[in-house]
């Protein structure tokens, strides 16, 4: 199982963070990680142009986007964003997408949030045909008629992901993709429910084992300690509330909400957590790590701790 870090903007002025998150991104390759994953949070930072800047501060380690929302811009102007990044990174960009969540689409954008699932098969026929530039791209479906050039293509082979929490999206994601991000899956879920339909849907048309990006928070910490990291992450991850879609996803499985899926405790509890991930089927885990203390300078201590743990435990999951 590969290990990774999710790096994304949080509160503070934009200065503040770009320079965080490129302090993140080379601490994540000096440490051996194998990858970077940056969420687009709706109201914050643009992902891609992240993934940018970090390209310019590390050699080695993929960067991935987990994810963005498709209905917020247009296929080819994702496709060339994307490509755009690719090369900025020289070549080292995961590109994860997804068709979001009703509270986004339609309540914060004002678009419509009808059959996700369907308009991510269109989109994809979009994108996938850009992402083959140079050339024309040309695409008439039930949503899209595209009939635009790219002189623009990929300095190497771009993965792309879609993130699939239902049966439908897990089959469009193991047949047109290269594998699936997820948020809100616990081991269970995973296992019983997200590889046997991902996995068959790449075998019943001829695609290679899909990638399983799982993301988990994760924090170093007392035993005593747990139920508090539990706490804060349902205080500030608790996306579930309002979300059918994970909501839906959290049946599948054991847990209940966000605190039930943290890694949290020791250095043997969080090895034995990642461990259940990989036995599970996870292919690539995505750590939130989840800080806990009673102001700036706790907080900031804890990361540090936790982050420390998990570059020494890497190099035994190798």
């Amino acid at each position: 199982m590969r290990i990774g870090v999710m790096i994304g903007p949080e509160r503070g002025d934009s200065a503040r963070k770009v320079a965080r998150m490129l302090d993140d991104v080379e601490w994540a390759e000096s440490a051996g990680l194998d990858s970077v994953w940056v969420p687009q949070v709706p109201t914050d930072f643009d992902a891609l142009i992240a993934v940018a800047l970090m390209g310019t501060r590390t050699s080695r380690i993929e960067i991935g986007t987990a994810v963005v929302p498709l209905q917020a811009q247009h296929p080819v102007a994702l496709a060339r964003q994307a490509l755009s990044a690719h090369a900025a990174t020289g070549g080292r960009l995961a590109l994860g997408v997804g068709p979001s969540h009703h509270w986004i689409v339609q309540d914060m954008l004002g678009l419509p949030y009808e059959k996700p699932a369907a308009f991510t098969r269109d989109y994809l026929d979009v994108l996938d045909a850009a992402l083959l530039a140079p050339g024309p791209v040309e695409i008439e479906n039930n949503t899209f008629t595209v009939h635009n050039p790219l002189e623009i293509g990929p300095v190497a082979p771009m993965p792309v992901l879609v993130a699939a929490l239902g049966p439908v999206m897990l089959t469009i994601a193991g047949e047109r993709t290269d594998g699936t991000i997820l948020w809100m899956a616990d081991e269970r879920a995973v296992a019983d429910h997200v590889v046997p339909r991902i996995t068959k849907a790449a075998d019943n048309v001829g695609r290679p084992a899909p990638r399983i990006i799982a993301g988990v928070p994760v924090c170093l910490c007392r035993p005593s300690e747990v139920d508090t990291a539990r706490e804060r992450a349902n205080r500030i991850l608790g996306e579930a509330e309002i979300s059918p879609n994970y909501q839906r996803l959290l049946g599948y499985g054991d847990a209940e909400d966000i605190g039930d899926l943290c890694v949290a405790g020791d250095e043997d509890a969080i090895l034995a957590g990642f461990r259940r991930y990989a036995d599970a089927g996870v292919t690539d885990l995505s750590m939130r790590l989840l800080p806990i203390g009673d102001n700036r300078d706790e907080l900031i201590a804890s990361k540090r701790r936790t982050r420390d743990v998990v570059a020494e435990l890497v190099k035994e999951l190798r």
